[in-house]
């Protein structure tokens, strides 16, 4: 936790930017019956009933600091998924010499399932563009992509939506104008206020 913390310590620097990245499933929900559209005093209605129609993935890379984030919805969350989101992760910050990325320690999010997509070569220099710090068991709430997934859940996906092809391109505009809005997330919580706050996780030293 407070290797995570300190990180979020580190001053602006495009050349060892600090991205959070997380992922979160959607499901794909159709409608059973056409919904009632709103009118004065009345939200627009929906029947109880819906179908299900199978479940995409959501992948988000944020850089707090720059109020940058980049979303890719895939079909699966597999080892190759997670992989090819890296190296587009890496594209996205040429210029940087070391990002240091925050994740959870989900079996997906290790330098071996680079191994398994690319070449041996392509996969090191992948490898090598990123310095990855992992949140604690239970600690998932210390990466801030984690509020950067809610804000798109509460923005753009709160809603019955049955076609991967839809949400694709409504998670498409609201990046743009997230990005273009420049909105960054004001993290408060240090390593002070968890030694405070969260004493309990800490042991207790007999003198």
């Amino acid at each position: 936790m407070e290797m995570v913390l300190d990180v979020y310590k580190r001053p602006f620097d495009p050349r060892y930017p600090v991205v959070c990245m997380d992922e979160s499933p959607k499901q794909l929900i159709a409608e059973t019956r056409t919904p009632i559209p709103a009118s004065p005093g009345q939200p627009t209605r929906h029947d109880y009933e819906y179908r299900r129609c199978g479940v995409c993935n959501i992948f988000l890379a944020c850089e707090p600091l720059a109020g940058k984030r980049m979303v890719k919805i895939t079909e699966r969350k597999t080892k190759r998924d997670w992989a090819c989101f890296l190296e587009e992760t890496a594209d996205q910050n040429e210029i940087a010499e070391k990002i240091t990325l925050v994740m959870d320690n989900l079996n997906t999010h290790v330098p071996g399932s680079l191994y398994e997509t690319f070449q041996p070569d392509k996969a090191k220099a992948i490898w090598d563009s990123f310095e990855f710090v992992y949140t604690p068991k239970h600690g998932s709430w210390l990466n801030m992509a984690e509020i950067e997934l809610n804000v798109l859940a509460g923005q753009c996906l709160n809603r019955r939506i049955d076609d991967i092809a839809v949400v694709r391109k409504e998670v498409s505009a609201w990046q743009k104008f997230r990005n273009n809005k420049n909105a960054k997330v004001n993290w408060q919580f240090t390593t002070e206020d968890a030694r405070i706050k969260l004493s309990r996780l800490y042991p207790t030293l007999e003198s």
